[in-house]
């Protein structure tokens, strides 16, 4: 009995020691933002910034359309979010009651490919459609990518929900669609939740099918627009590509603490009819 407390107090070092180690790059790269040209170059660099400044911020606007390039981002991360959870609901609800287990074994096996091995073959088939150097081929392409893992994702969350509900559902008269819609669907909210997190950020961090497929300037998703601060030796202009990459971060976040509260609810609470 009175191990628990130091046992605890353990648990709770080793928690934030972990939250240390995910936090560190992004507060680096904070701090970096902040810091001038001459900090950036000394020989005993520091966590916070001794002289703050916002001029790399301004370098950073000023040289790329990093607004621009976020809002394609924005557009092509959202459409491939929302296209998966809309095609992959009924496609992982089908997987989970109708086929084999092995079936979403082989689903999964497709993420193995590796992006060189099928860049070719979406090329070819976007130049065929017409959609090189478009976002809604890019919004495809990411569906596309995305789509196996987002399934595997839902069809887990499918097999938790008990078969009594639907069979319920069935007495009342309901038939698939509607018990889909109106039964199965709330349940897995955390599950749709999971998936078009994971949809989006994939998307949002994406970067080598962007640099393929998007040949226009005003097109460029912001991780290709955030390369253009390395020059043609390699020599990074660290302080505005560390204010531009904390930016980039921040919509991650803010899309991960938001679905977070939908994700740790209680959804199953009054589920059973009464």
């Amino acid at each position: 009995m009175r191990t628990r407390p130091a046992a605890r107090a353990g648990q709770y070092a080793a928690l934030l020691a972990y939250l240390a180690f995910l936090a560190f790059p992004f507060l680096w790269l904070v701090s970096v933002a902040f810091k001038p040209a001459r900090e950036l170059g000394s020989l005993h660099p520091t966590w916070i910034p001794e002289h703050p400044t916002l001029a790399n911020f301004r370098q950073a606007f000023g040289e790329q359309p990093l607004l621009h390039a976020a809002a394609n981002s924005l557009l092509a991360a959202v459409g491939a979010a929302a296209v998966a959870v809309v095609v992959a609901t009924p496609t992982a609800y089908v997987m989970a009651r109708r086929l084999t287990r092995a079936v979403s074994g082989w689903v999964v096996v497709s993420q193995a490919f590796p992006f060189v091995l099928v860049i070719i073959p979406l090329f070819l088939v976007l130049k065929n459609l017409r959609l090189i150097d478009s976002l809604p081929g890019l919004v495809l392409v990411y569906v596309v990518w995305a789509l196996p893992f987002a399934l595997w994702m839902l069809v887990g969350h499918v097999r938790a929900v008990p078969v009594e509900l639907e069979e319920a559902a069935a007495i009342d008269g309901a038939g698939r669609l509607r018990t889909l819609v109106s039964v199965t669907a709330p349940l897995l909210a955390p599950g749709i939740a999971v998936t078009g997190l994971f949809a989006f950020v994939t998307a949002w961090n994406e970067f080598f099918f962007a640099l393929v497929l998007l040949k226009s300037a005003r097109k460029q998703t912001l991780p290709v627009v955030l390369t253009h601060f390395i020059g043609a030796e390699g020599v990074a202009d660290l302080g505005p590509l560390a204010a531009a990459a904390s930016l980039a971060t921040l919509p991650s976040l803010v899309v991960f603490a938001i679905v977070q509260r939908r994700i740790t609810g209680g959804v199953l609470a009054g589920a059973v009819k009464s």
